[in-house]
Order: structure tokens, then sequence, then C-alpha cells
């Protein structure tokens, strides 16, 4: 699979005139819960040739492309990257630490793994978590609940709890995050990985309360320990240097 992903981003770079710098598989497929009938969920990141960052207009900075065989392609432009680091954002971080690699230029993504880890700002990605956990508790407290709600409110919940207990970015695989979680959690979500494993994206289980109780209980801790948390430090100067170096190379 992975010579016909790099295939269709060698495409994307001829249809789009552009040159790939980074491209990692997102989603379930990189936290390690995907289901038989997964998509690939491939998150890149790109440049243009000089001229377009002179421009004087706003200019699109996102690819997107589905193909029929379930590659879900989303990249962002270099300078939309960089400005995205700034703030800390969660999503890109993650891309920045996915453990699935497809392709990178190693000097680039050198610089912005150590930047990344200067401008990671605690409570702002505290709160991308727990606003995520919140979104699938509800479906999580239905009767029936399909795995991947359960797995998507799980990581996001103790994704949360990392940050507190370790002041750091947490892991992206889902197994990096589970030792943090008590005994009867994880022998828990072992079971039910295994069943995830073996079905399809509309498989219903039956409601778990244990883990119910354990993600409203997770999203309390972290709600009441957001506010002792710290912001990113400020790198306008290194992420200016790494930008302007990318688009004259």
């Amino acid at each position: 699979m992975k010579d016909k992903i790099l295939e269709k981003l060698k495409e994307i770079e001829l249809q789009k005139g552009v040159e790939l710098l980074y491209a990692v598989e997102s989603g379930s497929r990189a936290w390690g819960f995907a289901s038989p009938d997964s998509d690939y969920d491939i998150r890149f990141i790109y440049k243009h040739d000089l001229d377009y960052y002179l421009s004087l207009w706003e200019q699109p900075d996102t690819i997107e492309f589905m193909t029929a065989d379930d590659l879900d392609g989303s990249g962002w432009d270099l300078r939309k990257t960089v400005r995205l680091l700034a703030k800390s954002n969660a999503s890109l971080l993650e891309w920045i630490f996915s453990p699935v690699v497809y392709y990178e230029n190693e000097a680039f993504m050198q610089q912005l793994r150590t930047l990344a880890k200067d401008c990671f700002s605690p409570v702002a990605c505290l709160h991308h978590y727990l606003g995520t956990t919140k979104n699938f508790m509800a479906v999580c407290e239905q009767e029936e609940v399909k795995l991947k709600s359960y797995f998507y409110a799980l990581r996001t919940a103790l994704a949360g709890k990392w940050i507190i207990e370790n002041n750091t970015f947490p892991p992206v695989a889902f197994m990096e995050l589970l030792p943090i979680a008590p005994q009867n959690i994880k022998d828990k979500v072992k079971e039910l990985m295994e069943i995830k494993a073996n079905q399809n994206e509309t498989y219903l289980h039956p409601k778990e309360a244990l883990i119910t109780n354990f993600l409203q209980e997770t999203v309390a801790f972290n709600q009441e320990n957001a506010s002792g948390l710290g912001s990113g430090k400020k790198r306008s100067v290194e992420l200016d240097g790494v930008f302007r170096g990318m688009i004259k190379s």
C-alpha cells in the first residue's frame, strides 16, 4: 500500500505544481486500532515555488483528495503549517510525531520536530483533546456503541491526562498511552481491540459501563486540572527562519 500512496502523492505533486515535504498516516491506522475496512488517512505537508509566496493575494493552502480504493488525503501548504505550529495545533503535532511515515525531507522535519517541542502548549492541546472527548460522550453513553467511538474518546481522554501528568505532547500511538489507564481499563481495552480488529466500521457493541464511567471521570479530571497548565514558547524568529529557508531552497 505504501507504494500506491507514494504514487498518488507523486501524481498530486505534478497536478498541483508543488513539492512534497512530508507524508504520514493519521487516524485509526496511525493510532493502532484500525478495522479491516478503515480508510487510509494520508496527511502531508508541501511547498509551492517562490512566486506563490510573493503574491499579493491569498492563495489556496490545502489540497485534498479521495480515491476509489480508500485513500483519503489532506495536505497543508508550508506557510499554513508553520503558522499552525506557532499555535501548537494538536492535529499538526500528531502528523509531525506520527509513527507511520511514508515520506520525509529529513532536514526539514528535524527542524520542525525540534520547534514543535519548543512551541508545545500544554493548555492549548489539552483543550483540543478535552473538546474532542466531549464530542464523543453522548454517543458513548448509548446502549449500542461503535467501537470506533469508544477508542476515539479513550485516546483523547488519555491524551489529555498524559499532558496533565507529564507536561509533554502525548504519544500518537494508542498503546503507548494506555499504560496510564487503570488495569481494569487496560484489560477491557485489549478485549475490545481484538473485537474491533475483526469487525467492520458498522459494528455496534453493547454499552460498556466500565468504559463510560472511566471517560466521565477522566473528562472531569482533565477539566479540573486545565487551568494550571502553561503555554508554549514563542519561536517567531526560528519559525520564520525555517519558512524562508525552505521557500528559497
